[in-house]
């Protein structure tokens, strides 16, 4: 029995996984990663448009503070979010974003002067400051009051990944490459670390450590077409599941992308119609002013999708031999602009379409994107149930998304996530000492070995590809934008019986080393799990938050749902999660449930909604007309972060001001 000890290992290299691996590194944490392909190759790459941070540096982005973004993601949340979480993130974007330029990440800045850019499909001329030349420029998203996502043309993850990843380099923090993480060692208490194969020798081996982070990201790809890479397939929630005791949070809440390409999936990022892009039907008319008029096409992402969805149904989708789509317009953007801006969607339209977007239409539809769900974690990240546990980024339910991810806000979470929750994990590393049980390590270590030999020496009947595609349509069939009771239903009957059939697979090729059929039986039982916690907690959520849709059940109800779903798995022989619930306290946030900006206002209030709302203005009149917005926050609901990252932003204006008022003076 190979085992490998360290105090802080971190399963996945996306930029969560890195992030938290540095804040270890840099305490003089021994710190190991592991990771199922290269670092560089982690799905982080693949963000486009951008990251939110309240920087204020650009003409349109002026009078941004954290304040303004906190709204943004609490609405873009549908008040499904925790709060204080939510308060420490937008507190440490900034920070984050200017750790990553001096760590070497290309931003695009601003260019003091006039610029033309395209808003509402107009042309228009805006003029940024002269002091604002060389800081960090910033564009549209959806769902914002302010332009604040920071970008690197449209390759952002891209530049931070390969930063961040350097930055871990620099400092020698080891990747163990190929190795797949499939078992947490722990005794109900406490997590050890975990057991893993060798992708390439069949090798297992224990990693025992201090502290466990999962980063493995998110579970698009239990849904037939996704955004994601093929490696998000929510092992690291199905690990923590199979504990019986760490719990998920929110597995129904899973977005949609409203662009991304048809047929195929691929994501067109949201930085097109945030710099301007429109979105058209079949007879080429601009419809979602139709829906939404004041925010249109730059709309919260679920509302978007759910806009497009039923435009189609109505017959105004593009027919295709792949089924409807509609089309996204960049056109009026230019060429150079497509060029500078928007190189990645260009490459992807050429490669996968053979089109020019700068001349020609592209087509789209709404595509599962993102995991709102993950490892329930509190405010440092670590699970409640499980000490020495953690989560960071699409694989944690730490909660600043609730119900709805704004765009622009998982790039930053995985970063400043990783940012917070890394200090929390350096600092569970330095309080606790390495416990080795190897009697628990024999145990988990030989429940992998037999699950591996039943399936090389067994003499089942099920394929673990054919149930891997089953389980992906009846996802996206049942469990998609829209959903409803019988066809909830059908998805979790569905999903029971693919389960009790993977208990009879069969692997027709027997090696243990490097074998791709091997791997994939090994995930499908674990992924019909995942899948099982998404469809059942939909099933019982009867209400529409957020990404979670439900036709028959129309109305946002805080009365009755204004709470998070847990889930966690009963024991071996279970074939579906038992699902409690955690209240979210009306009468502790900063910003008590109200209308989202959407529709028509068809929420059922909170009876507490009314008291809360008195309760603060009763607080804010005592403070006086003269107490700053600091101490109004801090009034309403504190918040707490490593004394390090507390310190007040600095913003364009800040300095403006002051310059301003030193001339008075």
């Amino acid at each position: 029995m190979k085992i490998i000890y360290t105090d802080s290992l971190v399963v996945g290299a996306g930029l969560a996984g890195l992030r938290v691996a540095i804040a270890s590194k840099e305490r003089g944490l021994d710190t190991l990663v592991l990771s199922l392909i290269p670092a560089k190759r982690s799905h982080s790459v693949a963000a486009q448009g951008g990251m939110q941070a309240s920087l204020g540096n650009t003409v349109k982005g002026m009078g941004d503070n954290e304040d303004v973004h906190f709204q943004d993601t609490v609405k873009g949340s549908d008040w499904g979010c925790d709060q204080r979480v939510a308060r420490m993130f937008t507190h440490c974007a900034p920070k984050a974003v200017r750790e990553l330029a001096n760590w070497g990440v290309p931003w695009t800045r601003v260019t003091k002067g006039s610029r033309q850019v395209v808003v509402n499909a107009e042309k228009v001329t805006i003029e940024e400051a002269e002091a604002a030349h060389g800081l960090i420029n910033a564009r549209d998203f959806g769902g914002t009051k302010k332009w604040r996502t920071c970008y690197t043309a449209d390759g952002t993850g891209h530049s931070l990944l390969y930063a961040v990843d350097n930055k871990a380099i620099s400092l020698g923090i080891a990747v163990h490459e190929r190795i797949e993480a499939l078992k947490l060692i722990h005794d109900g208490k406490r997590c050890h670390g975990v057991i893993a194969r060798c992708l390439i020798t069949g090798e297992l081996r224990a990693y025992i450590a201090k502290s466990t982070t999962i980063a493995t990201g998110g579970y698009g790809r239990i849904y037939e077409v996704s955004t994601n890479a093929i490696i998000c397939e929510g092992i690291g929630q199905a690990m923590a599941l199979e504990t019986g005791v760490a719990t998920l949070g929110n597995m129904e809440a899973v977005q949609f992308h409203p662009t991304a390409i048809a047929p195929v999936g691929i994501l067109t990022t949201e930085g097109c119609r945030g710099d301007g892009g429109l979105l058209r039907d079949k007879d080429g008319h601009r419809f979602m002013p139709d829906y939404e008029p004041e925010k249109k096409e730059l709309a919260s992402r679920d509302v978007v999708s759910r806009r497009m969805t039923e435009h189609m149904r109505k017959g105004k989708g593009v027919d295709s031999p792949y089924g409807p789509h509609l089309w996204l317009d960049i056109t009026l953007l230019g060429r150079k602009h497509i060029e500078t801006n928007l190189r990645e969607v260009q490459e992807i339209c050429d490669y996968f379409l053979g089109i020019d977007p700068a001349v020609d239409w592209i087509p789209v539809r709404p595509t599962q994107h993102y995991s709102m769900g993950g490892i329930r974690t509190d405010a440092t990240g670590e699970s409640p149930q499980l000490k020495g546990l953690f989560s960071v980024g699409e694989a944690a339910c730490w909660d600043m998304h609730g119900f709805n991810r704004l765009g622009g806000n998982s790039l930053a979470e995985t970063v400043v996530g990783g940012m917070i929750i890394g200090k929390y994990v350096a600092d569970f590393g330095e309080n606790n000492d390495l416990v080795l049980d190897t009697k628990l390590v024999e145990q988990a270590m030989g429940d992998l070995r037999a699950e591996i030999d039943g399936l090389i020496d067994g003499d089942g009947t099920e394929s673990p590809y054919t149930l891997k595609q089953e389980m992906q349509c009846i996802m996206m069939d049942y469990v998609g934008i829209f959903r409803n009771g019988p066809e909830l239903d059908k998805a979790v009957a569905g999903l029971k019986d693919l389960l009790v059939r993977s208990r009879n697979l069969i692997v027709k090729n027997k090696k243990r080393h490097a074998n791709p059929e091997l791997v994939e039986a090994l995930r499908v039982r674990r992924m019909i799990k995942v899948a099982l916690t998404v469809a059942c907690g939909a099933s019982a959520r009867t209400e529409s938050r957020g990404a979670h849709a439900r036709e028959d059940f129309p109305q946002r109800n805080d009365r009755n749902w204004l709470k998070r779903t847990l889930c966690s798995w009963p024991d071996t022989n279970a074939l579906e999660p038992e699902i409690h619930y955690e209240d979210l306290d009306v009468m502790q946030m900063e910003l008590p449930p109200g209308y989202r900006g959407y529709g028509i206002d068809n929420t059922i209030p909170h009876p507490d909604t009314a008291k809360r709302e008195a309760e603060i203005a009763v607080k804010l009149a005592e403070l006086g007309e003269h107490a700053n917005r600091y101490e109004q926050q801090q009034a309403l609901m504190s918040f707490e972060l490593p004394e390090e990252l507390m310190p007040k932003n600095e913003r364009l204006t800040d300095k403006l001001s002051a310059h301003v008022g030193e001339k008075n003076s």
